[in-house]
């Protein structure tokens, strides 16, 4: 059914079409313009409905997949959700191999469809049998009649965000934008829509964003992995500790490094100022615009896009908890105090 009528057969189609929604508090003081491709519209609450629907769909046609079939898939929470959500509405079981760090809420909602879930340390190589790479590998092995999305190495995750993300900002802006600003974790996001955009209008600039403690951007820059440059972090979702075949370094211009607290407390400044509740990835965006503003890389005749991949309902026990934030000493930070409002029990 089209989605321009008021009925769907399920919420499979109300995947994609979400809104370009413009910023206006966290960037009065920016030139240009600024306007957020809000990914959390999608019913699964992230742009990773979008390769989990592209993907399965693609596994069917492709006579992959039959009744029984169980989905195996690696991931940081938000794509395990949304493989999870298309499984059960298909009718196939579920495993998910999943990094330590994802937060506790993303574990169980990830556990309440359905979905069986192995927790795997976050910091281990990923040739570790412990890793949720090697783990997932295994049980595709162990498992009769089970597929591995495996999205790091997965053309289709670029393919979907070619098919639909792309045009869809595209046409929302009508043509007129001039920066996209994603994080970049598996790639696909970047590299599908980045590559859309470059196909309409090469002068687009295509800038990833990564983390302290993964090796993404001196790799795109220098085609070298630096061992040196691996360490823990707490943003999910964001960086690699390997090369994903799923990122098309060329079309990406540049990378541009944030920091763990940096990013949750501009998660928390956009929820505050704007009413968007958004993840840590999208703090993290946030952040990779503010430090561009301050090298001047905009001007008043910027008009930037700007990915907020999924909602802040996802980190209520992380960046959205007081007690958190200040457990891992982001409090000492004086970019971002807490609002000094209250919880008062009557």
């Amino acid at each position: 059914m089209s989605k321009d009528n008021r009925s769907f057969n399920n919420i499979l189609e109300l995947i994609g079409d979400t809104p370009l929604i413009k910023l206006n508090k966290v960037t009065k003081n920016f030139p240009g313009s600024y306007f957020t491709k809000y990914e959390a519209f999608n019913p699964g609450h992230s742009n990773k409905d979008r390769i989990a629907l592209h993907i399965l769909n693609q596994a069917e046609k492709k006579g992959l997949l039959k009744n029984g079939s169980t989905i195996i898939e690696t991931t940081s929470g938000n794509t395990g959700f949304s493989v999870a959500m298309v499984s059960l509405l298909k009718g196939y079981k579920c495993i998910l191999a999943v990094s330590s760090k994802a937060s506790k809420d993303k574990i169980n909602m990830m556990k309440c469809l359905g979905a069986d879930i192995y927790v795997c340390p976050s910091n281990v190589p990923s040739d570790d049998p412990r890793s949720y790479y090697e783990v997932a590998k295994r049980l595709n092995n162990e498992i009769k009649d089970s597929v591995y999305i495996n999205q790091y190495f997965n053309e289709l995750n670029v393919e979907a965000h070619y098919q639909t993300t792309g045009p869809e900002i595209w046409d929302q802006t009508n043509g007129r934008i001039t920066h996209l600003i994603a994080c970049s974790g598996t790639g696909g996001t970047i590299s599908g829509i980045g590559r859309f955009l470059k196909e309409k209008n090469s002068d687009i600039k295509i800038i990833g964003v990564d983390a302290y403690g993964s090796i993404l951007k001196k790799y795109h820059e220098t085609g070298e992995i630096d061992p040196n440059e691996i360490y823990s972090y707490r943003i999910e979702g964001l960086g690699k500790n390997i090369v994903p075949s799923a990122t098309d370094f060329k079309i990406i211009d540049k990378f541009v490094k944030v920091k763990d607290s940096d990013s949750a407390h501009m998660a928390r400044e956009i929820t505050l100022n704007e009413g968007l509740f958004v993840g840590y990835t999208s703090g993290a965006a946030f952040q990779a615009t503010n430090i561009l503003n301050e090298e001047n890389e905009f001007n008043d005749d910027s008009f930037v896009v700007i990915v907020f991949p999924d909602h802040g309902s996802r980190y209520l026990s992380k960046i959205y908890s007081d007690e958190w934030m200040n457990n891992q000493g982001f409090y000492d930070s004086t970019f971002y105090q807490p609002k000094k409002n209250s919880i008062n029990y009557i």
